[in-house]
């Protein structure tokens, strides 16, 4: 029992040290690849935690939730590196800037932004921020079960669509099975109703739509999933839940 949690603690420090830029302690930890992606939503919780604390911070000082919710988001791009920001440009890019497979793939592994990723960025972040702007009104929480249950349609496209490229993070962390991918979802989903009740099952339906939506656009048009997919994913899931929690609010 004590070597089961130690391997679970494990895997929740694999999710922080991929999914996030937080400061760890400088220790070895096992590789697990794949079968520690069922921890990726906890990583939310973190990323989530911090962006909550700014945000209550910033309406216990008086400023508007406008201006609550860009420092919000703001501390949650700090704690990834913008990591999935970086993820939904390039699959922006790569899924409507190409003629075909090859050439899509060749554009999302471009480090350089198009036209198409520029929009989606500030398209998707205009929507994140006015829906979390609405949405603080219920409380600065919706943010943690937000970030949790957005980290959960990354595991589940990894687990459902193959690797398009064959090569870089994705593929290096192998593909989680379908007992990774519904320990995610039941992990992500229990956290959302711990943070805001039964509202969360709004919210998870609404990201669970946005990413099916993606997934079946990636699957069409590259054969599969890539880590920009995985990325572009969790931004947009997230949108599609403040959307939900707004409309609640």
């Amino acid at each position: 029992m004590k070597d089961r949690l130690s391997q679970r603690w494990a895997d929740v420090q694999l999710a922080l040290a991929l999914l996030t830029r937080l400061p760890l302690p400088a220790r070895s930890l096992p590789d697990r690849g794949a079968s520690a992606a069922w921890a990726w939503p906890l990583a939310g919780v973190a990323v989530g935690g911090i962006a909550a604390l700014v945000a209550s911070l910033g309406l216990a000082a008086g400023v508007p939730a406008t201006v609550a919710a860009a420092l919000a988001l703001a501390a949650q791009a700090l704690a990834t590196g913008a990591m999935h920001e970086d993820g939904l440009a390039d699959t922006a890019d790569g899924l409507w800037g190409g003629w075909s497979r090859e050439r899509r793939l060749e554009i999302m592994k471009d480090s350089r932004t198009g036209s198409y990723g520029v929009a989606a960025l500030v398209l998707v972040g205009l929507l994140r921020w006015s829906a979390l702007a609405a949405a603080l009104d219920s409380g600065s929480v919706v943010l943690i079960a937000a970030a949790v249950l957005s980290r959960v349609p990354m595991v589940v496209l990894m687990a459902a669509l193959p690797n398009a490229r064959g090569s870089g993070l994705s593929q290096s962390l192998g593909r989680p099975g379908r007992r990774q991918a519904f320990l995610a979802a039941a992990t992500g989903l229990a956290v959302a109703l711990i943070a805001i009740g039964p509202a969360a099952f709004a919210l998870a339906l609404a990201a669970a739509l946005a990413a099916l939506a993606l997934g079946l656009v990636a699957r069409a048009k590259i054969g599969g999933q890539t880590g920009d997919v995985l990325g572009a994913s969790q931004q947009i899931s997230e949108a599609a839940a403040l959307v939900a929690a707004a409309a609640l609010a």
